[in-house]
């Protein structure tokens, strides 16, 4: 048997010809059913002028921004998210070469550019643009909107977590050893103090000036090294510059966490939040961000990336961006528990919008032990004429006073207190009243209770609208169309983790996500013929 030489460089010498026959139109190998054809056709129909604006000049020996739009689309639609790996798909993959029609293949620079640089300036107005082209073929209804939100890990290092309360912390210690500081200098040095009891930032720089100039009248040679003794002068200023230098580090924390309570070193807009996929099995703070997805008929209408571990106070902006981008308004809101709250019943109510959120005691109420817990004010009978509630024992708790409550968010809450004047004699006082550290005997303990009588409106409500019929089954489509869509996106396309770093990064990297899934969802309808259909009917027995 005759042995090749397979070590060479060129592995072509070694060939048996073979003549490859392809045919000379790509698309003829592709099927005509094929979802690559659909992406190709939307991408023409949508405005890319604002695209094509972030472009100083355009070649044309180079792929044009609406055919690398629909190659990052695509490829997020295959799973594909690393740029180097889309550069071997167009390479390798003939869909891809058919989006390209003809044009050499971009760089893995050249992409992971076009993602940052091109496409991130003009993410939201593209979102909008899909969202309005699906409501003008009717697979959007435009009338019920299901929001639901999750966590998603940022591109950042797990241990670069700076808190916000141990950066206060750290900062008023520091101010204590300066304030000390500059005051021994100034009894040391003989200085003028010029601050007027309150020390800033730039006070220290002057304290340093002066220190320069009294180490240039008296001729003093600092030391460095070894075998050396500093002087008392140079201690002092490399003490104070220290401080100075902390101070202005400690300062510049506080200000990138802004009104959050911690961030990354690596992904400055990235917040330390519990996530669901926690592998260590300890409870361990990621960096990461709060996805929220506003899903129609299945289709995502609209999404925001905010820092906040939590989804109540994401309800308010989100609606706001939503109403201001797609210039039209949901008549109906379905949200689960976590969005439930006074400040966003009232925004709701404001703007006309009726609101079906499951309030947060929707579950446990449900249970025996909550039924049977006479303290709880569910359990109470309330008077609406009187304003009154009336306890297990038959005693009524009259309004003692109004307080004002403010939230994290800024929105003040007026709060009635309710309390019982005479529990005295009462069998069921050691039942009603809970507690067992309180300074006050419990012979002179009366019932209190702490309402807002708003937020009970609003809640009741909800409630109402929840389980109605039709709440039924708008509750029902919350739970298979909004956490659907996160199914998708988490398990069937795999995606964990942001490639990207910065808010308007990850923004427009979860913008190509949801418009790659939309046209996905629309070229499954359109091949099962379920076109126009926007929500599930409920199924009886």
């Amino acid at each position: 048997m005759k042995q090749n030489n397979i070590l060479r460089e060129n592995y072509t010498s070694n060939e048996q010809p073979y003549q490859l026959k392809l045919p000379i139109e790509l698309s003829t190998i592709i099927p005509d059913n094929d979802s690559v054809r659909l992406f190709r056709q939307i991408i023409c129909q949508l405005d890319l002028k604002q695209l094509y604006a972030t472009y100083a000049r355009l070649h044309e020996d180079q792929a044009s921004p609406a055919q690398m739009l629909s190659i990052l689309l695509y490829a997020y639609h295959e799973g594909i998210y690393s740029s180097r790996k889309i550069e071997t798909a167009c390479c390798r993959d003939i869909n891809f070469m058919y989006l390209l029609q003809g044009k050499p293949v971009p760089d893995y620079s050249t992409i992971a550019r076009f993602r940052t640089l091109h496409f991130g300036p003009c993410a939201r107005n593209l979102m909008a643009q899909f969202t309005r082209f699906l409501q003008k073929n009717g697979e959007i209804s435009g009338k019920e909107i299901f929001i639901d939100g999750t966590k998603i890990e940022a591109n950042a290092n797990k241990y670069t977590f700076v808190w916000k309360k141990s950066t206060t912390k750290n900062m008023r210690r520091l101010m204590d050893k300066t304030a000390a500081l500059v005051e021994s200098l100034v009894n040391r040095y003989g200085l003028k103090p010029i601050w007027h009891g309150l020390l800033h930032r730039h006070h220290l720089k002057q304290i340093e000036r002066k220190l320069c100039r009294i180490k240039r009248e008296e001729g003093i040679q600092f030391v460095h090294g070894a075998g050396h003794r500093k002087t008392q002068l140079q201690r002092d200023l490399e003490t104070l510059r220290a401080y100075r230098k902390k101070l202005t580090e400690y300062i510049q924390k506080r200000h990138i966490c802004g009104s959050r309570n911690s961030y990354s070193k690596t992904d400055h807009d990235a917040t330390f939040m519990r996530m669901k996929e926690d592998y260590m099995r300890n409870g361990q703070l990621k960096p990461g961000y709060n996805l929220q997805f506003g899903v129609d008929s299945g289709y995502i209408s609209w999404l925001s990336i905010t820092p906040n571990p939590t989804d109540t106070r994401t309800l308010v902006p989100f609606l706001t961006s939503m109403r201001c981008a797609l210039k039209f308004q949901y008549e109906t809101v379905v949200a689960d528990s976590g969005y439930e709250s006074e400040r966003n019943y009232t925004y709701l109510e404001d703007h006309g919008i009726r609101a079906m959120i499951k309030p947060s005691n929707y579950e446990i109420s449900k249970s025996r032990k909550f039924q049977k817990d006479i303290s709880r004010r569910e359990n109470m009978d309330y008077n609406y004429d009187g304003d009154f509630y009336t306890c297990r024992g038959g005693y009524r708790l009259y309004p003692f006073g109004m307080y004002r409550r403010k939230k994290k968010d800024g929105y003040v809450q007026m709060v009635t207190t309710y309390q019982c004047h005479n529990c005295k004699g009462c069998p069921w006082k050691a039942d009603c009243i809970k507690g067992r550290n309180w300074k006050t005997p419990e012979e002179e303990r009366f019932k209190k209770l702490n309402v807002s009588r708003k937020f009970e409106r609003q809640r009741l409500k909800s409630l109402r609208n929840i389980t109605s019929e039709e709440g039924t089954m708008l509750r029902m489509n919350r739970t298979i169309q909004a956490e659907g869509a996160f199914a998708t996106l988490k398990e069937d396309r795999g995606f964990r983790k942001f490639l990207t770093r910065g808010k308007e990064n990850v923004y427009a990297e979860s913008v190509l996500m949801a418009i790659s899934q939309n046209i996905d969802h629309f070229h499954r309808r359109i091949q099962s013929g379920r076109l126009g259909e926007h929500l599930y009917p409920l199924k009886t027995a």
